[in-house]
């Protein structure tokens, strides 16, 4: 269902820019006003929830947000309109501005999401994903660029202690909502999707009971019909696809939550071919990536989140998430170059100049580690290693490896950009 909550019209239209988008999951920004729908430890005035505490929180969301610098950034975990206008205010007072807001409004839930603009906004609805209290609605925020308008989609689906067959629910109400739009339309979806880049090849270890079928995967498309990841050059005017922003980065480097040592691109910017075709608003290729500042980090090396400890807040700590940013441009036209791969060698992949992708068929595993493996002949020039690999492959088996990507580490090239095509470790 579609439901519009409020309209505002602009009558003015941002000329030629580049502009900077963003996602944060801000985990649980509650002001002190006791509506009855709060978590119980943010309660008003209990657990140590008060002015001093409330007011840590909104400053070191704010320092989160200013160093992103954003044109305009999504929002998870923002319980209402009057927390995000204390926000607003807090980013005023350290010299962020953001003029313009919105935010869904479903009545008794804990949680909204919400978008934060530089530019104005032309209009705002929400999506409604279903009727019931725990699937949160969809946001969705027009904007006008160069007289042309451009849509941003903020997600918030459900969190992976439920199956995926909820997150389903929330992708095909944002796949319907989006095949409404007008044909040739710019949009961007992204937020806390609660799924990771390739969430398809872990599913079936989640006793879920979508029967291997996945929100952000199959619904939303970011895989082909043959099962692999959506490239830039699979995308096409006809089709519904959407290229993952998280393959601009290493295997290694995609993710924005940590939670005891697993690492996930919870967090995501998904793109249609419309963002890459020459005109109007278009990706800025390699713009893409992920907040780490120190202060985000313990010293022990774990996300820094907003602590809670022996029932009370401590006033420290941001998010368990890590924000997520991208660049678009309206005069910097996407140039969309052909990739097609090439049958190679490890060999190939230690020469100075290689071409990539470079298909390798039955490379064996002869060293694995928790994020590593080399494969190859053990002790030979025809041995690379890989990072990035999630226990995806196993010691002593051969796989068709496609490399997209690869880096120079002391001496020695290193694969950083991979996809398995075939598996000969008897795992479909």
């Amino acid at each position: 269902m579609f439901k519009i909550t409020f309209l505002t019209f602009i009558s003015i239209s941002l000329f030629a820019t580049d502009l900077k988008i963003a996602s944060y999951n801000v985990e649980n920004l509650f002001d002190l006003k006791k509506d009855g729908t709060e978590y119980k430890e943010y309660i008003p005035f209990k657990h140590n929830w008060n002015q001093k505490t409330l007011k840590k929180k909104l400053l070191n969301s704010a320092e989160v947000i200013c160093d992103v610098n954003a044109d305009i950034i999504g929002l998870q975990e923002v319980e209402n309109r009057n927390v995000l206008k204390l926000l607003q205010k807090t980013l005023h007072n350290i010299g962020c501005n953001y003029r313009y807001l919105a935010i869904t409004h479903k009545k008794h839930s804990s949680i909204q999401v919400a978008l934060l603009s530089k530019i104005p906004i032309v209009n705002a609805n929400e999506i409604e994903v279903n009727k019931k209290l725990g699937f949160r609605p969809i946001l969705e925020v027009k904007f006008r660029v160069d007289r042309q308008p451009f849509f941003i989609y903020v997600n918030h689906w459900k969190s992976k202690f439920y199956p995926e067959s909820y997150r389903i629910h929330s992708a095909k109400a944002l796949r319907d909502r989006v095949k409404e739009l007008p044909k040739g339309s710019e949009y961007i979806l992204l937020g806390d999707f609660n799924s990771d880049y390739d969430e398809y090849l872990h599913i079936e270890q989640k006793h879920n009971d979508s029967r291997g079928r996945t929100g952000i995967n199959h619904i939303l498309h970011t895989i082909d019909s043959f099962g692999k990841m959506v490239r830039v050059e699979t995308l096409s005017p006809n089709s519904f696809f959407h290229y993952n922003l998280w393959l601009e980065l290493p295997n290694y480097r995609r993710w924005s939550h940590n939670f005891y040592g697993d690492k996930e691109g919870l967090d995501t910017i998904l793109l249609p071919y419309n963002l890459f075709n020459g005109k109007g608003l278009e990706y800025l290729p390699h713009s893409f990536n992920v907040l780490k500042k120190s202060y985000l980090f313990h010293k022990r090396g774990y996300v820094y989140r907003w602590v809670y400890k022996k029932g009370r807040h401590q006033g420290r700590g941001y998010s368990d998430h890590l924000p997520i940013f991208a660049t678009f441009s309206t005069t910097k036209p996407y140039v969309r170059e052909s990739h097609k791969a090439k049958k190679g060698n490890v060999r190939d992949l230690q020469n100075k100049e290689v071409y990539l992708p470079l298909y390798l068929t039955k490379v064996k595993v002869f060293s694995l580690s928790k994020n590593r493996a080399i494969i190859g002949k053990q002790g030979s020039k025809e041995s690379i290693a890989i990072y990035g690999t999630k226990e995806m492959l196993k010691l002593g088996k051969s796989y068709d490896i496609m490399v997209y990507g690869r880096s120079f580490f002391k001496g020695r090239y290193e694969i950083i950009d991979f996809e398995i095509e075939k598996r000969y470790d008897n795992n479909k």
